[in-house]
């Protein structure tokens, strides 16, 4: 495969022959991902993975965190159905006002399934760059492709990170066009993880106060979209990063990782380590249930960090409406709101959301999209 030009320095202004579209096209050409490039014995950086500087701010894993209590929130789920069912409702909205990310455990997802499903991306991810290349496109029609950097040509700087994704949002997915060394653990962690969304539907609507059944009718949470992102070990992580910081545009994400670190998310102006707790799922508010919800739960910022330690294997699971429901107008929902609590943002639907998201570059350089949709922003 092609390498490109590598530099061990930050980002300057004084490269003017610095042609990051050329590099870019090079790199994605290659179908080798960013696997390809360790694989290849790269020892620095390539200069399209480095980042500027204010990407690379306080990248160093957060030590106060352990000695201050600041520990993402673990909610077990056990009994949620019955005898616990208050405490856990409870849970989950202290959880999801205060922190906006949570660990729960007990949620009924078998070991074996997510074991199965991190195993199964692993090993897609460091098959033979030759047997990865069939499956490689920028085609979001594909409802399974494998890709590196999504945004490669709109970021300001590639991360380093490969992807595959499974598209279950546009009807079923066939399980032909899943790679057969995936299709078995992805389809059977799949059939968990709608149950588990059937159920946390449930209990969010009921933490905000409403029948159980609000959310699911509304179709906020009917489609799904499973990223599963390969980290490979990186010789330079002070100079690139994994996944910027951001927001999730979904309404919930569920995330799966195995136990390599480096997810970090933001609390009280701060970066947290977000240590990986055997059999547990972590669940994020997405910036559209900050919206319905007039600000009650928060998405918060989140990033991953590169590290010389690995691979990091995760399967993030994006939450949103189907298809029927995506051109619909969403706002604060109407039973959240009274003179003291007035509507924070405008109707918006789904598809004029994320469209915003994605050409405003906003969401995918780490800038909040949200406040565009705020009512006082929108007259």
């Amino acid at each position: 495969m092609q390498t490109l030009p590598s530099h061990g320095e930050p980002i300057t202004d004084s490269e003017p022959h610095y042609d990051k579209a050329k590099e870019a096209k090079e790199f994605d050409e290659s179908k080798a991902g960013v696997k390809g490039l360790v694989d290849s014995g790269v020892a620095k950086v390539p200069r399209l993975f480095i980042h500027p500087p204010e990407n690379l701010r306080d990248l160093s894993p957060d030590t106060d965190g352990a000695a201050t209590g600041l520990e993402v929130p673990i909610i077990d789920m056990m009994g949620y159905w019955d005898s616990r069912r208050r405490d856990v409702v409870n849970d989950l909205c202290r959880a999801s006002e205060m922190w906006g990310f949570f660990q729960i455990i007990n949620h009924g997802v078998p070991v074996h399934a997510m074991d199965g499903m991190l195993e199964a991306v692993k090993q897609f991810h460091e098959q033979p760059e030759g047997m990865k290349r069939e499956w490689y496109s920028r085609d979001d029609a594909k409802k399974f492709r494998s890709c590196s950097n999504g945004d490669l040509f709109r970021s300001k700087a590639a991360t380093w990170k490969d992807t595959i994704w499974f598209d279950f949002s546009r009807g079923v997915l066939d399980p032909e066009a899943v790679p057969l060394l995936c299709r078995e653990p992805v389809f059977e962690y799949e059939r968990h993880i709608e149950k588990l969304k059937i159920s946390l539907s449930e209990l969010l609507s009921e933490s905000l106060g409403l029948d159980s059944d609000y959310l699911g009718d509304i179709g906020c949470m009917k489609s799904k979209r499973m990223a599963a992102h390969y980290y490979p070990i990186c010789p330079e992580p002070e100079l690139t990063i994994g996944t910027i910081n951001h927001s999730d545009a979904s309404f919930l994400t569920l995330l799966l990782q195995n136990h390599h670190g480096g997810l970090q998310v933001r609390h009280q102006n701060r970066w947290i380590d977000v240590s990986p707790v055997p059999g547990a799922i972590l669940a994020n508010i997405g910036n559209f249930m900050q919206l319905v919800s007039n600000d009650k739960f928060k998405s918060v910022e989140h990033r991953v960090l590169a590290r010389q330690a690995g691979p990091r294997v995760s399967v993030a699971c994006f939450l949103f409406p189907g298809e029927m429901q995506k051109s619909k107008p969403y706002g604060p929902i109407k039973e959240l709101l009274d003179e003291n609590n007035p509507p924070m943002y405008r109707e918006i639907s789904f598809t004029d959301y994320f469209g915003y998201y994605l050409s405003s570059g906003n969401g995918l350089n780490g800038e909040s999209v949200l406040p565009h949709f705020r009512v006082s922003e929108s007259k």
